[in-house]
């Protein structure tokens, strides 16, 4: 085989490779090639060290869910992915069936459709209390902003005293001019918007509002109508 013979070859099979990787992956735009599944799979292969444990360290479902993810800018369609609440990380499946710890740090948000309801994420790598940091749930930005982050915890010797089990938990973030408020009550969060008080109050007794930390959604008419009357 000539050497001309035997670029022409290794050619072949990098692009070949690199159609495989793009199989079912769609970009905005069209410039798809090797460099950006490179990209998104630009991380290590994952392993479960926690089988010996009840439950899972995943969000929603141990199952891949269909989502959309940006990496440095670049959007990336119909990925299957999971959500590792426990670590805070994003796990993926490569061509070749092997599921890979994606580099958070190159993530910019994802998204997961489950359920038929869609969740954004965004990555936050500091904040003014550092309770935020990592992946967080966009319920609303505007002039303020709401999030959720998701996690879970390992309690220890929780089933028949004899195994650990996972337990999930969320924490609530309120945004009010550049600071963030962690939400632990109704109150406290009331509490903030006190210079709207009268407002606010009977924008909740008009629409019969009812703040529930166990629905977070359920501050968002009213974290929407407080940027509104502060405008």
């Amino acid at each position: 085989m000539t050497d001309l013979m035997r670029k022409m070859y290794f050619s072949f099979i990098i692009l070949l490779f690199a159609s495989i990787s793009l199989s079912g992956i769609e970009s905005n735009s069209s410039g798809n090639d090797t460099i950006d599944v490179q990209k998104l799979f630009n991380g290590r292969a994952w392993k479960n060290i926690y089988y010996k444990i009840k439950g899972d360290q995943f969000l929603f479902t141990t199952d891949f869910i269909t989502g959309n993810l940006t990496i440095d800018g670049k959007e990336y369609r119909n990925i299957r992915l999971k959500y590792d609440i426990y670590n805070d990380e994003l796990i993926s499946i490569n061509e070749h069936g092997i599921m890979l710890q994606l580099n958070k740090e190159m993530i910019d948000k994802f998204s997961l459709s489950y359920n038929s309801q869609l969740y954004n994420f965004k990555r936050i790598d500091s904040d003014t209390t550092g309770a935020m940091k990592g992946f967080v749930n966009i319920l609303y930005e505007g002039r303020s902003a709401f999030y959720i982050k998701y996690m879970k915890e390992i309690l220890l010797l929780a089933v028949e005293n004899k195994y650990d089990m996972f337990n999930q938990v969320i924490r609530v973030f309120f945004v009010k001019e550049g600071t963030v408020h962690r939400i632990n009550s109704r109150r406290e969060f009331l509490r903030l918007l006190k210079d709207h008080k009268g407002e606010v109050h009977q924008c909740m007794r008009s629409n019969k509002i009812k703040l529930s930390k166990k629905i977070p959604s359920s501050f968002i008419p009213v974290v929407e109508y407080y940027d509104k009357v502060r405008q």
